[in-house]
């Protein structure tokens, strides 16, 4: 990268910093009580309260950051599940220090959380990362056909699942795998930093991530999940390293959080061509708040083109995106099949841009030649309003699919200000249907003027009512 470029994004990130310290909304409150004999009490929110609370010490782990914790991770685990099986659960501390480890898996009825001067440190010694079988809704991996390897922290068929912190950190140190997939090196899949699979009850906040691997948090064929008070950091030049991936999940919440990647920073998705369209389970009831992004070649939000079990009823508000591609874009192909719909999207801001919208039907990425060249996605019901612009450089580009157009496409309240060398032409539209009103610069002739303010679901969803409780660990911190 040049060095101007990462000057702009250093800026960009002090003013976000700076934007997201002025809102009280955006910052989780902890309790910190010390006491006479100098242990300390912090408390938390999370889903549910432990009975049984063990520190990984306690298992042999050394915070050393070079030391591997790997086997203790896994004895304090195993150890914790067995205590939580009374219905009380169990909940394991990372305690300041540097703790170096590989691939772990998390149980049911269980809290994660680690303090804010500790750091899990993801092990580059690959024999400490088992494979994993390919995603059955993907039919190979994203790096390399054959498998993948399992992410940092991971779990499956879990219930009542927390990782959290007082923003302790999780870094994958993914410059290692970054050269590797740039080299090709790769025979499998390059890890995730956090991956619950088939699980329900899950929170994961209060934490830092920095340089995953790949992906930084993914959630898969999940439901009822809570993420907030996230930072996530990567280099903006560094490979597929997406924010927050929900993928096939039902009744997400994500909030409060901000992601500085070298992708998008929110990919929804449900599954790849014609093994999504079979696997066939959409990413539905989508809440996005106070969410605000930094990535200079990607989305803030990508309804991504690996769509193929459906993305329905996602609900974005009060997004900030600074020195990114595109505000909410929608990826699709022939051979996808399935829908893109009912999405909505109010006030949101954004700042030196190349695109505000986007949508294109020719993403052309598949796993293999099998896909069905007559599976054509349904994208329709698309609305935004409420959203300032600055420092643009193209308005929109709108490419639905021949005989497939996008149709039901509403933009309400928007003023866009131009880049001092702007596109001649701002808004490029084919095969699309819709209507705006009180849009700046003009949008194209097929989406024509007409009084309507885009709609925006004002009922709540499931997981908006869930209430977080007040829980609390104890040591000598």
């Amino acid at each position: 990268m040049e060095f101007s470029r990462k000057s702009l994004v250093i800026k960009m990130l002090i003013s976000a910093i700076f934007l997201l310290g002025l809102s009280s909304s955006s910052v989780a409150e902890f309790r910190v009580a010390r006491h006479a004999t100098t242990s300390t009490t912090i408390e938390y929110p999370a889903l549910n309260c432990r009975k049984h609370s063990a520190v990984l010490t306690e298992f042999g782990g050394v915070g050393d950051g070079k030391t591997s914790n790997t086997e203790a991770f896994k004895a304090a685990i195993a150890n914790l599940s067995q205590l939580a099986a009374d219905g009380g659960g169990a909940q394991l501390v990372v305690p300041p220090g540097k703790w170096l480890t590989g691939s772990f898996n998390l149980t049911s009825h269980f809290t994660l959380f680690i303090h804010k001067d500790a750091v899990i440190l993801g092990t580059q010694d690959e024999s400490e990362w088992p494979h994993l079988p390919v995603l059955p809704s993907y039919g190979r991996g994203r790096d390399a056909p054959n498998g993948r390897f399992s992410s940092l922290i991971f779990g499956t068929n879990l219930t009542d699942v927390v990782i959290t912190g007082n923003n302790g950190t999780i870094d994958g140190q993914g410059a290692y795998w970054w050269k590797k997939f740039k080299e090709e090196k790769l025979n499998v899949t390059r890890p995730y930093l956090i991956e619950i699979m088939y699980s329900s009850q899950v929170q994961i906040s209060n934490l830092t991530l920095v340089n995953s691997p790949s992906w930084n948090v993914h959630p898969i064929y999940s439901s009822d999940i809570i993420i907030q008070h996230l930072t996530i950091l990567a280099p903006v030049d560094s490979p597929n390293t997406d924010g927050i991936d929900p993928d096939s999940c039902t009744n997400t919440k994500i909030e409060d959080s901000f992601v500085v990647s070298g992708d998008d920073c929110i990919a929804v998705k449900s599954g790849w061509n014609q093994y999504g369209i079979k696997f066939n389970m959409p990413t539905k009831n989508l809440v996005i708040r106070r969410f605000t992004c930094i990535s200079p070649d990607s989305a803030t939000i990508a309804l991504r083109s690996e769509m193929s079990g459906g993305i329905e009823d996602v609900r974005a508000k009060d997004i900030t995106a600074i020195n990114t591609q595109s505000g909410v874009r929608i990826k699709t192909a022939v051979g996808r099949g399935a829908y893109v719909k009912d999405i909505y999207v109010r006030r949101i801001t954004l700042n030196t841009m190349k695109y505000v919208f986007w949508m294109t039907g020719s993403y052309g990425s598949h796993p293999d030649p099998g896909f069905d060249p007559k599976a054509l996605p349904v994208i329709k019901g698309i609305n935004y309003r409420d959203v300032v612009a600055d420092n643009v450089t193209y308005s929109a580009r709108l490419y639905g699919i021949e005989n497939d157009p996008f149709t039901d496409i509403c933009i309400s309240n928007v003023n866009i200000k131009l880049t001092s060398k702007p596109k001649e032409l701002q808004w490029n539209c084919t095969n699309i249907q819709g209507v705006t009103n009180q849009v700046t610069p003009e949008p194209c002739n097929l989406l024509p003027e007409k009084e309507i303010d885009c709609p925006f679901p004002e009922d709540r969803l499931p997981i908006d009512n869930v209430k977080l409780k007040t829980c609390s660990i104890s040591g000598n911190f």
